[in-house]
């Protein structure tokens, strides 16, 4: 027998292995899950669906000062920005340190942000000034029952595995079980998750949620109004301005799975990464709501904690908006120009990226991959966006079962779902090679797809992602 069959043989023997593997934890899972008890009667008992998850931006609330995002020319000192704000009457809040420039100032005047905007647009220091958008998670009930951990979970997991279950078509997913014969991650890679939180007790997320190691310091908060370095033992929580990145909405913990909930354990759901670090930032509150100051500010994060030593290699971005911030653009730049993937939602209204723009991932930067979503039949979803040049890939994003709060599973759907599916594959990627440059990460993933027919001309890769073949298994 040559060679190459001698390893051929091996790789097939590993599979069926680790199938072997995943039937005995089923058997198990019955025996060592007890489902989480409702609060009351009245709770609700349906499976969110997520076909409208993308943030909306919409004006800024009447209920807080008007604020903007300013960004003031190069070569404008900063105590000539205070200068400037004070003359106007109008308060610093924050200031982004990863880009030079950037300002969160507050109306002290009872102006509304459209004329706070004008007001800095007209000054000459000025290169930018646009307002701070609210921001929003619709978020829908489609009346599916709840998955308890005592169901056959993993096999309910048709985008890591499709056998043709449940009107399926069998092959039609990222090969995961193959690419797990190479590799199930590795807890050196950071996943910056940038969401409503994580629940970061799950059973089936705790293991592999980031911890603060004890070498790095503190986060000292760019707020001018912060009290001192914030306890970010898991991550921040910005809607707070604080350490604990709780999640008290779910879309978080459900994304969060999707990349890595702990793997052969016996309990509940597979993420596409057994092994990794999931890091919590919390920027959209209980009903689904942000602004597009909190998301900069997550990512700012993101890059200052990658400077003081954390490996986060990606960002994972289950939202978006059809307004254009430029801003947001910078701050994604720079994540670039640090090392760092964006993986983005391409968006749940239908429509084409091409004409009709949806950000953050319609930013044409070399660290941005958008991702549609697909049916498990290898089918476009009916409600993904779309766009032969602005969207580049597409994964599995309809009836994606994943870990929620309180301990429990639910079934959601959207190009939310389909985002974590590529972040997570990236993160097997970085564990074979933790040194990738960015823009190789980005072009291996785009080449490690499966073609798909009804892709041709949807996206720009003209299909789903392949795990196996990220990794080397196919």
């Amino acid at each position: 027998m040559s060679r190459n069959n001698i390893w051929a043989h091996l790789a097939i023997a590993l599979v069926l292995v680790l199938v072997a593997a995943f039937a005995g934890q089923i058997a198990k899972w019955r025996r060592h899950w007890t489902p989480v008890k409702q609060s009351s009667s009245s709770q609700e008992t349906s499976a969110g669906s997520d076909e409208s998850e993308e943030i909306n931006s919409d004006d800024q609330r009447d209920d807080r000062k008007a604020e903007v995002l300013v960004r003031f020319r190069a070569g404008i000192t900063q105590d000539a920005i205070e200068k400037i704000a004070q003359k106007l009457n109008d308060e610093i809040e924050d200031r982004i340190e990863a880009i030079d420039g950037l300002e969160v100032i507050e109306d002290e005047n009872g102006k509304d942000a459209e004329s706070l905007v004008a007001q800095y647009r007209a000054l000459p220091e000025v290169e930018y000034a646009e307002a701070n958008s609210e921001i929003k998670l619709d978020h829908e009930d489609s009346g599916r029952k709840h998955v308890h951990a005592d169901d056959e979970l993993f096999f309910r997991q048709w985008g890591l595995f499709n056998s043709g279950q449940n009107g399926g078509r069998a092959g039609a997913d990222i090969s995961a079980m193959r690419a797990w014969a190479v590799t199930t991650g590795s807890d050196k890679t950071v996943v910056a998750v940038l969401d409503s939180g994580v629940d970061y007790t799950h059973p089936d997320l705790t293991n592999n949620i980031w911890t603060r190691p004890p070498i790095i310091k503190a986060y000292q908060d760019d707020d001018l109004t912060s009290d001192g370095p914030i306890d970010d033992v898991h991550g921040f929580n910005l809607v707070e301005d604080n350490g604990d990145p709780m999640d008290d909405n779910g879309h978080g913990t459900h994304c969060a799975g999707i990349i890595g909930a702990e793997g052969g354990n016996g309990l509940g759901v597979a993420g596409v990464n057994w092994n990794v670090k999931i890091m919590p930032l919390k920027f959209m509150d209980e009903n689904g709501s942000g602004t597009t100051k909190d998301a900069i500010e997550a990512i700012n994060y993101v890059i200052d904690r990658k400077r003081a030593g954390v490996n986060v290699r990606i960002i994972s971005a289950s939202w978006g908006s059809t307004i254009k911030s430029r801003a947001l653009e910078d701050v994604i730049r720079k994540a670039g120009e640090e090392g760092i993937l964006f993986v983005a939602a391409a968006g749940n209204s239908s429509s084409d990226n091409d004409r009709a723009p949806h950000y953050p991932a319609s930013y044409d930067l070399g660290n941005v991959i958008s991702v549609a979503a697909v049916n498990r039949n290898d089918q476009l979803a009916s409600f993904s966006n779309y766009g032969a040049k602005s969207v580049q890939v597409a994964a599995p994003g309809e009836e994606i079962l994943s870990t929620w709060l309180e301990h429990d599973f639910r079934e959601l759907k959207g190009t939310s779902m389909a985002t974590p599916f590529v972040s997570g594959v990236a993160a097997l990627i970085l564990s074979q090679n933790p040194n990738l440059p960015v823009s190789d990460l980005r072009a291996k993933l785009l080449k490690s797809v499966d073609p798909i027919p009804s892709l041709k001309g949807k996206v720009s890769s003209g299909g789903r992602i392949n795990a196996a073949k990220a990794v080397g298994a196919e």
